[in-house]
């Protein structure tokens, strides 16, 4: 996965962090488990704010 396979993410993100609501995530805890995902490769220097907002946005729809 890299940084823009935001809906892959969000659903990886969901399965393994199914107790946290997606909504009060801090950036900087979204930014440290997208890159612990099994199968994330991708440097960090391509990620930005709008990328962790979409991600966040695309876990926050799987959630619901």
């Amino acid at each position: 996965m890299k940084w823009t396979d935001t809906l892959d993410i969000a659903i990886a993100l969901a399965e393994k962090h199914a107790s946290v609501d997606p909504r009060y995530v801090r950036f900087t805890d979204l930014f440290k488990w997208v890159q612990e995902l099994d199968g994330f490769d991708d440097v960090s220097d391509r990620c930005g704010e709008k990328i962790l907002e979409a991600i966040q946005m695309a876990w926050i729809e799987e959630t619901e």
